[in-house]
């Protein structure tokens, strides 16, 4: 092998570049394959996001053609069809996406280029600042009444808690305790890795007991598998018509965590509640647990809630 390789070196050959070009990634497709297996999967929580927006955005445009091939006008166009659907933020998540794919790519030598250099961002931005209103609350509350015991419960608690949709629909009974009044989120569900105390009030301990007739270890049981619940989104679509009013999922975190630093919850606390992640020399002194001072602003926001909807609509 040594004696061909340099016998092709002396004919002006170069079995490194040729090397190279052989561990190169094929289609599209393959190389797609590729970084959900061995990169998305083993670092990413939401691989599965990743695997979704490749299967719908990338593979029908891109799928059969050589990696190496895509160009940054093929990307452009693409980008351009999503914006006009109209997605502009699923555009910047595919665009993140392609950027992902094709430097890790770079990184493992399967590529030697990126259709992202010098291609920007295909839409701004828009930071959501929706906040519901008290009247929005009511209305939202009432609106439950129609949906499934899992899903008024899911979406209660996301608004008593203020705790993200995807942690609180992954919620398993082993990870609460009743009788304490806590519930303890795994750092392998939460978004900083960093496990997680919510102290739960009178009222977020009575919706749970509600729930505790459910033979599955999810508080939050999909109907249609053995799993969890995976997503409300269709249910707030219904709550929103219904209703009348704007709402999302974060909306409702959003809520909580305005209503409480409006109470006079000072802003720490109410960072404590979210699990943001802290950076500086305060991160790294402050060890302090907080558990106290986040009960007590549930606590508060809670008896607010309660003032809010009034005793006869709360449960």
């Amino acid at each position: 092998m040594a004696k061909a390789a340099l016998a092709e070196a002396a004919m002006g050959g170069d079995p490194a570049a040729r090397k190279t070009e052989e561990r190169q990634a094929g289609t599209f497709a393959e190389l797609a394959a590729e970084y959900i297996e061995r990169h998305a999967k083993r670092n990413k929580r939401s691989w599965k996001e990743d695997e979704r927006r490749i299967r719908k955005n990338l593979l029908p445009l891109f799928g059969p053609r050589p990696a190496k091939k895509v160009s940054r006008a093929d990307l452009r166009r693409l980008l351009e069809d999503i914006i006009r659907r109209p997605a502009p933020m699923e555009a910047n998540q595919t665009h993140a996406l392609v950027r992902k794919i094709y430097n890790w790519a770079i990184a493992q030598d399967l590529v030697e280029r990126s259709p992202c250099r010098g291609l920007p961002r295909p839409s701004k931005t828009r930071q959501r600042h929706h906040v519901l209103t008290e009247d929005d609350i009511r209305k939202f509350w009432d609106a439950l009444v129609y949906e499934s015991a899992v899903v008024a419960g899911a979406l209660k608690l996301r608004l008593l808690t203020a705790q993200r949709g995807g942690e609180t629909m992954t919620m398993r009974w082993i990870d609460v305790d009743l009788r304490a009044g806590w519930w303890t989120i795994p750092g392998e569900r939460t978004k900083n890795g960093l496990p997680h105390r919510v102290p739960l009030t009178d009222l977020m301990i009575e919706i749970l007991r509600r729930l505790e007739s459910s033979d599955s270890i999810w508080v939050f049981p999909s109907p249609t598998c053995a799993g969890h619940l995976r997503t409300t989104q269709k249910a707030i679509e219904r709550i929103r018509r219904r209703a009348g009013i704007e709402l999302r999922g974060h909306d409702l975190r959003r809520t909580a965590a305005s209503f409480m630093t409006s109470m006079g919850t000072p802003r720490l606390v109410v960072a404590k509640i979210l699990n943001h992640v802290e950076t500086g020399v305060t991160a790294v002194y402050d060890r302090h647990s907080y558990d106290r001072e986040k009960r007590d602003a549930l606590d508060a926001w809670s008896i607010r809630l309660g003032k809010i909807l009034g005793a006869s609509r709360l449960l």
